[in-house]
């Protein structure tokens, strides 16, 4: 009789198991179901103005996140101070429903350099926003991340490359030259490295600012923010290095809720 408890228990647990592991496979995305679901919340970023050819000057990727009137970019991805330009802002452009992209002005809300992330918000109608991760990510994640290759030099159609997370590993972004080697600057060094996704994937330097999602999930769980080159920026399409660093989405979900936890 104890023998067959133990059995019937062994049945049972199988089964659990099998029932859980079809739920997790009903669950997963396909790919191109990713793709169409994210893809309305991947935006250009860069400047606008009348007087410029072309009006819309391309500095990088973002997404859509929070109330969707937020959007992540790279801090690096952002213009030089544009005080004193008259006529030339920050914005960003968002897929209308017809499929063309419509200009908004955008303000920077917040930014956290020492991860090279930026938080902007934008005008006009809210627009599809993604769900960041904030807890950790495995290696060996399949990922797939959507952008802008190579500043729109293939067009400004949204371009997906998958891979994997390769490793998480810690890094201490470095400052540009010694006079950026300020106070705050040694403040961060001193409070050491935090963790770097690096991943088994081709992007490219139009990718910066990007969405990295789980390619099962279809969270994001990282920003795109240094493409290794191995020679020119030119030559990043005939020979790209295959080699992208991303700054987990942890982050990005800190200023999205501060953002928005500071807001009536």
């Amino acid at each position: 009789m104890k023998g067959w408890r133990l059995a019937r228990r062994a049945v049972l647990v199988g089964l659990a198991s099998a029932t859980l592991a079809v739920a997790q496979a009903a669950a997963a995305l396909e790919l191109p179901d990713l793709i169409d679901r994210n893809k309305p919340s991947v935006t250009l970023v860069g400047t606008y103005a009348e007087t410029d050819s072309p009006r819309f000057a391309f500095r990088g990727s973002g997404f859509v996140v929070g109330d969707g009137n937020l959007a992540i970019t790279n801090a690096h991805v952002l213009p030089p101070a544009l005080t004193g330009e008259v006529g030339r802002r920050l914005v960003i452009q968002v897929r209308r429903s017809s499929g063309e992209w419509g200009v908004r002005n955008a303000s920077v809300v917040s930014l956290d350099k020492a991860r090279d992330l930026a938080l902007l918000r934008f005008e006009g109608p809210a627009a599809p926003a993604v769900t960041l991760r904030k807890d950790g990510v495995r290696e060996g994640t399949p990922i797939a991340l959507m952008g802008f290759p190579l500043a729109g030099a293939l067009g400004f159609s949204t371009v997906t490359h998958k891979g994997i997370v390769s490793a998480v590993t810690g890094i201490a972004m470095p400052t540009p030259s010694a006079q950026s080697l300020n106070a705050s600057a040694v403040l961060r060094l001193r409070e050491g490295s935090f963790d770097i996704l690096q991943l088994d994937a081709t992007a490219y330097p139009g990718n910066s600012g990007g969405p990295v999602f789980d390619a099962e999930r279809g969270d994001v769980i990282g920003v795109i923010n240094m493409v290794v080159v191995k020679r020119s920026r030119e030559s990043a399409l005939s020979d790209p290095s295959g080699i992208t660093y991303a700054i987990p989405a942890s982050y990005a979900a800190a200023l999205v809720e501060q953002e928005l936890g500071a807001k009536p």
